[in-house]
């Protein structure tokens, strides 16, 4: 693992984990794995979710998908989802 580069703001603990969407993305990347999280307005019509995070590298070989019908929602799944993968993200 890298070392944090002091650029870590100190998080509102009653914020949403959307706040910190941009830095778990960051972290993620420190650590060799690519991901994204990205908004469909077709999924949104059709009344599906709307949202997907999707990380490669690192322990995912063949990639990881989480969905959810709110931001937060898909980055709730998509902690779990690393965090069972080993990744310790520290948010």
């Amino acid at each position: 693992m890298t070392e944090a580069k002091g650029r870590w703001p100190k998080l509102d603990p009653d914020s949403g984990v959307e706040d910190a969407t941009l830095l778990i993305l960051e972290w993620l990347g420190e650590q060799g794995v690519g991901a994204m999280i990205r908004v469909d307005a077709e999924r949104m019509r059709e009344g599906r979710p709307t949202w997907t995070f999707a990380a490669s590298g690192g322990p995912f070989s063949d990639g990881m998908r989480a969905d959810g019908a709110s931001a937060t929602e898909c980055m709730g799944r998509a902690l779990l989802k690393l965090r069972e993968a080993g990744l310790a993200v520290p948010f």
